[in-house]
């Protein structure tokens, strides 16, 4: 899906939706982030040597888990809320010119507890690993951002 498409899924919009595209591919979300260098968390982190901020890398993970839990959301009007990191690793870091790719699995479900891990990727290059949770919650008008 394109970045419109996912607007259509996430309650996220600019400067907050980060990821480019989606897909689920058998029982992962891949997704990617080209980073440009414009964007408002490395414009000051760090000036003359920018880097993607670890909690961005953490917010793609996110967004990207977010594309495999679809139809529960869409479906049951409900937004998706961490809950949870854990075991979160950052190997190598993201710089402006770098695509990102994401791939997510989610591994568990317990009521509206979702749990995942993620991996983000530039080329062979491990950035970060995470597992994540998340619990579906009644939108509450934020579903449909703002409109």
């Amino acid at each position: 899906m394109n970045r419109e498409e996912i607007k259509g899924l996430l309650p996220h919009r600019e400067p907050m939706l980060l990821l480019d595209d989606a897909e689920v591919v058998g029982d992962e979300a891949v997704g990617h982030v080209t980073v440009t260098g414009d964007e408002f968390f490395v414009r000051g982190h760090f000036p003359g040597d920018p880097v993607v901020p670890g909690v961005i890398l953490c917010e793609m993970l996110a967004q990207n888990c977010c594309v495999l839990l679809g139809e529960a959301m869409s479906g049951e009007g409900r937004v998706p809320l961490y809950t949870s990191l854990d075991k979160v690793r950052f190997r190598h870091p993201v710089r402006p010119g770098d695509t990102v790719e994401l791939r997510c699995r989610i591994t568990r479900e317990h009521g509206a507890f979702h749990f995942a891990h993620g991996e983000a990727l530039v080329g062979d290059m491990p950035c970060c690993s995470a597992d994540m949770s998340f619990a579906l919650v009644p939108a509450a008008g934020v579903a449909d951002g703002g409109r």
